[in-house]
């Protein structure tokens, strides 16, 4: 059964609604179809359960990868009959949690409304297919948010309802959902991870002083927020450039977590030390575009794993093969936290799909960059993102903004089928 407080699991709406019918506004997704003059039009409580689903799918954030963040709730009548979220690798997915929960319960779920953030899975993998519990529950209708990218489905399960006469309507909420799973839709449609790069600048764009001093520009809430970011990802990346000048740890505080992300770090020369403080822990990724053996069995005794990938320049890492890599180890969303040289780097080489960006009040004047790239000779070759979010964050502003065209890619590989 799922956490959330039983006051919410009996909530009713009416089928009467005076507002019937309405576009998908998600209030956590401002590039949603909230503000496209095109979006579809769904029913107001096909909206109402959709965003409960997801809300479900929201207290597993940090538990199912390598598997998809999905949310389940089962209504009759304007009422919950049985909801769940999946579970991690190897448990339950959402659609067998609410039906658990409506067994618990003692409830029938036949003729019943099923809403799922994600298309049911129609495969074998490490437990059945959710589509056979699905339809052996005898149906009303299945409602869904976005359908399943991953080859060995991808509309299969939607195919299946159908031949079996079940009503499916698709695609409501389907840009929160996705915002959910952008890393697992990336790596099931295009082979790498979803790849956010968080900075931290001044309100002239400087990112550490011309000393290299950059302790603190944010502000407590903003390093709180970032480290919310590091948590629910599956890889904190950072460069050899901040492993020398700060020496980090890159681990999780700030959050309770039931896990930390993977820590790993972009090391051409392979000149990084063995005393440093992020081999503390679990293993942690070398990624090197040099050849030493010994170097790399003296890390191996560090819980490091030495992955050499050598780049078109001497000493570059090809970076693109890096995410390649990452997805096949099942990594879903990546989060950097690194010097102007990486970040920059990432972006040139077109592996960049999101930037958080922490805004401080504070004018630093001639000092460091926030990001290094070529010098450009014309406003047309600019790197143009589209903003998605602007919050304040204590004392600072948190800006987030996306790749339009990658987006939209994702978009159409979740569009349900």
């Amino acid at each position: 059964m799922s956490g959330l407080p039983r006051s919410i699991a009996v909530s009713r709406i009416s089928a009467s609604s005076s507002r019937p019918y309405a576009k998908c506004r998600v209030p956590c997704c401002p590039a949603s179809c909230a503000k496209n003059p095109d979006a579809p039009m769904f029913a107001e409580q096909d909206l109402h359960w959709m965003r409960h689903a997801l809300e479900l799918a929201r207290t597993v954030l940090h538990t199912t990868s390598p598997n998809p963040r999905v949310g389940c709730v089962i209504v009759r009548d304007g009422l919950i009959l049985g909801e769940g979220a999946t579970q991690p690798p190897g448990g339950p997915h959402a659609e067998i949690r609410a039906l658990q929960d409506a067994a618990a319960r003692g409830l029938s779920v036949a003729g019943a409304t099923f809403y799922v953030t994600l298309e049911p899975c129609s495969h074998f993998g490490r437990t059945p297919p959710c589509v056979d519990a699905v339809l052996a529950a005898a149906p009303g209708r299945v409602v869904v948010a976005m359908g399943d990218p991953n080859p060995q489905v991808n509309g299969a399960g939607l195919a299946r309802l159908r031949a079996q006469g079940v009503p499916v309507t698709t695609g409501v909420c389907l840009p929160e959902a996705l915002a959910l799973n952008a890393g697992f839709a990336a790596r099931m449609s295009r082979g790498t991870p979803w790849l956010w790069a968080k900075m931290a600048a001044s309100l002239d764009g400087r990112s550490a002083l011309h000393n290299g001093m950059s302790q603190w520009i944010t502000g407590p809430a903003a390093r709180a927020d970032g480290h919310a970011w590091r948590a629910r990802a599956d890889v904190v990346l950072t460069g050899m450039g901040t492993v020398q000048k700060d020496d980090p740890r890159l681990t999780v505080r700030d959050v309770a977590v039931p896990r930390q992300p993977r820590k790993a770090v972009v090391d051409g020369r392979l000149q990084i030390a063995e005393s440093a403080r992020l081999f503390d822990g679990e293993e942690v990724w070398v990624f090197t575009a040099h050849e030493d053996a010994v170097k790399a069995e003296r890390l191996r005794r560090r819980n490091a794993r030495v992955i050499v990938l050598p780049g078109p320049e001497p000493g570059r890492v090809d970076l693109a093969a890096m995410l390649r890599w990452m997805a096949r180890q099942h990594v879903n969303e990546v989060h950097v936290e690194a010097g102007a040289g990486l970040t920059g780097a990432l972006l040139s080489a077109g592996c960049v799909d999101e930037i958080l960006a922490y805004i401080a009040p504070v004018l630093l004047g001639d000092a460091y960059g926030m990001v290094k790239l070529p010098m450009l000779s014309d406003l047309a070759e600019a790197r143009r993102f589209k903003f998605i979010d602007a919050q304040p964050i204590g004392g600072d502003v948190r800006l987030r903004g996306r790749f339009a065209d990658r987006w939209q890619a994702l978009l159409s590989a979740a569009n349900p089928r």
